[in-house]
């Protein structure tokens, strides 16, 4: 990568940070019954609520949802064996000036303001997590940019809540209570900054730090690094859907993941107004944007140099983030470990430049949006890349399945995928997506990539 003169310059918030449109000033706390004295314990189900939370998740599909509230009581709730019935709440949303009901599935008490995925949720805890059906059609978190969520919801308890013995838990009452916050698991972790080039361009960016970096910055283990490159509709000012939009960084830095694969996951946004540079000039490729990309990783590596793991930088990108990838290695074809591209396009003549480094693109066989042979403004998409990859000396390991297969069958494909290609010592695998499998759109071909333990396995494994 090129040397970074002085000018460039590299801004990170210390600690995690949401972006202002879904943040929240604290509110006054509102009570659902009479209140009790500090300290004093509560009896006949007299339990006043002191805050509530949203929860929010980044989903495969459905990209930024809200999909719980957490109620903060001030004693803690104990159902003794009882289970909640949902319809003891009434949960409304106010999302684009239109007030409409939310379906709650289940209410559980717990410890902490997180939903329980367990079939058998919940655990006696001053926190009562109300779970709201995400296929609501006012379940979204975020359309273009992120929805301002500030007190957008409000809760009522409208049936008392007993023990199994018929001991009062929770009394009803007149009054709801609106949120406080907005709580966005995973997302909230990762830290907020921009960066200027030695131009002047500046880009923003999210950046995931590993759990042992941050309880001791003096380590010297070396982490990889997964710089992800988000797609066209992600281009914004809000420095938050590259990471809401779609999974692609969050896949990176969910505990479990972080637990096998510590990582530092490095997420830049493109602004707006949207760069373009001639006819496939296309966000990662404008050269303006792309230059200030380069400068960004370079910089970021430079500046982490005792901990950054240079043989293990690592390319994740979905639409014209996978067209950013294609245009990246070719440029820089000595400095990335791998690449995941998904629904890209590229050259075709620089694909000879590439042939060494380890590759797993998939695409829908109809997708409409970047078409699997043609792609885009001329250039070809995954499948003619793939040929000239071929062409070019790369040993190329194809298969095709249904996008809409369950995980587990879906990465038993994977994985025998990937035995092939071990087989015969290919670094370039290449998954398609059978016509009419892909959820949602077939565009969307992403929804399971990231799900997929598998391909992330293996690009964990790769090493320049």
């Amino acid at each position: 990568m090129r040397r970074i003169t002085r000018r460039t310059a590299l801004a990170v918030t210390a600690a995690a940070a949401a972006a202002p449109a879904v943040t929240t000033a604290t509110a006054a706390a509102a009570d659902t019954s009479t209140g009790t004295s500090e300290g004093q314990k509560a009896t006949g189900g007299r339990n006043p609520v002191l805050r509530t939370d949203l929860v929010t998740r980044v989903t495969p599909r459905n990209n930024w949802l809200v999909t719980a509230v957490a109620l903060q009581y001030a004693h803690r709730i104990d159902l003794r064996g009882g289970q909640i019935p949902p319809s003891a709440f009434q949960v409304r949303a106010t999302v684009g000036g239109q007030t409409a009901a939310r379906t709650v599935t289940r209410v559980y008490s717990s410890t902490t303001a997180e939903v329980d995925d367990r079939s058998h949720p919940g655990r006696p805890g001053d926190r009562l997590i109300i779970e709201l059906d995400p296929t609501d059609s006012n379940a979204r978190a975020s359309g273009i940019d992120p929805l301002p969520l500030d007190r957008a919801y409000s809760v009522r308890q409208v049936t008392d809540v007993h023990t199994p013995e018929g001991e009062p838990v929770l009394r009803a009452g007149p009054f709801a209570v609106r949120n406080d916050n907005v709580t966005t698991p995973v997302v909230d972790d990762f830290a907020a900054g921009s960066f200027t080039d030695s131009t002047g361009l500046e880009l923003d960016f999210r950046l995931y730090r590993p759990e042992g970096f941050v309880r001791n910055p003096r380590t010297r283990t070396r982490y990889p690094v997964v710089v992800t490159l988000h797609g066209g509709g992600e281009v914004a000012d809000n420095n938050m859907t590259q990471l809401t939009s779609n999974r692609i960084a969050v896949t990176f830095a969910k505990p479990e993941r972080q637990r096998r694969d510590p990582a530092f996951v490095l997420s830049p946004q493109i602004p707006l107004p949207r760069p373009m540079d001639g006819p496939d000039g296309t966000d990662w490729t404008d050269a303006k944007v792309q230059a200030a990309l380069i400068e960004l990783i370079d910089t970021f590596v430079s500046e982490n140099a005792r901990n950054v793991d240079t043989a293990r930088l690592y390319l994740a990108g979905l639409s014209s983030g996978g067209r950013g990838i294609y245009s990246l290695l070719a440029k820089q074809p000595d400095v990335f470990a791998a690449a995941l591209p998904t629904a890209g396009w590229g050259d075709s003549a620089t694909m000879d430049r590439i042939t060494h480094i380890p590759i797993w693109a998939d695409h829908s066989v109809d997708d409409p949006v970047v078409p699997y042979r043609e792609g885009r403004f001329g250039k070809p998409g995954t499948w003619t890349l793939m040929n000239a990859l071929e062409t070019a000396g790369a040993r190329v390991s194809r298969g095709e399945w249904a996008n809409d297969l369950p995980k587990a069958q879906f990465e038993a494909r994977s994985r025998e995928l990937l035995r092939q290609a071990k087989a015969t010592r290919s670094h370039v695998l290449f998954t398609s997506y059978t016509p009419g499998t892909t959820p949602v759109n077939p565009h969307l071909a992403w929804a399971q990539t990231y799900e997929n333990d598998v391909v992330i396995d293996w690009l964990f494994e790769q090493s320049r």
